[in-house]
């Protein structure tokens, strides 16, 4: 349980990080961010997902990048359920992807170290 909490934590706190260098990438405060990251988490457990699965093809023809864009897209959707976290066009939308991914691989990373 409270790897989950640091994980959300940390994922808010991403978010954060990527509103603070991708203009157009809006987020109006911590609480923002905390739900900005149950919602897009839970887009891309679902229709993000979803969209993956069914273009997989086309992901492997384009080696990968039609990946971040099925990401922007999903960020851009989340946006729409989160008052307050804005992304204001769809080239915020794809570097916010890729910050995000990137930051999340380094998040999980830490988190899948064990305590010494």
């Amino acid at each position: 349980m409270a790897r989950l909490i640091a994980h959300w934590v940390l994922s808010a706190l991403c978010i954060l990080l990527v509103a603070r260098f991708v203009p157009g990438f809006v987020v109006q405060g911590f609480v923002t961010a905390l739900l900005a990251a149950v919602i897009i988490g839970f887009v891309n457990g679902t229709i993000g997902l979803l969209l993956k699965i069914l273009t997989f093809p086309l992901i492997v023809l384009t080696f990968g990048i039609f990946w971040i864009i099925i990401n922007a897209l999903m960020l851009k959707f989340a946006s729409l359920f989160v008052p307050g976290f804005y992304v204001q066009g769809f080239a915020p939308a794809v570097w916010g992807a890729i910050i995000l991914s990137l930051l999340n691989i380094a998040v999980r990373q830490v988190l899948r170290r064990p305590a010494v």
